[in-house]
């Protein structure tokens, strides 16, 4: 995907809605911040940028939805 930006102020504004921190990232995931790192490690979350380690929503999201479904296969007993 290609992003063309009129300027500075709305690279930024892109940046800003789009790129998350570490704590961010396990905010949404639900996880520490550890284990976003392991998950890093894993291959199983690729940051955006090594250090500090930024990640991109959208694929925060899509890892959140996959962990999602994973809960609800092998965590049947933590549906509320």
């Amino acid at each position: 995907m290609k992003y063309e930006f009129e300027s500075t102020e709305e690279l930024l504004d892109f940046l800003n809605e789009n790129l998350l921190s570490t704590v961010e990232t396990a905010e949404i995931l639900e996880v520490s911040k550890a284990r976003v790192g392991h998950m890093v490690k894993d291959g199983k979350l690729i940051p955006a940028k090594g250090q500090p380690k930024v990640f991109l929503k959208e694929t925060v999201l899509e890892r959140k939805q996959e962990q999602d479904d994973l809960r609800k296969k092998y965590r049947p007993y933590d549906e509320k």
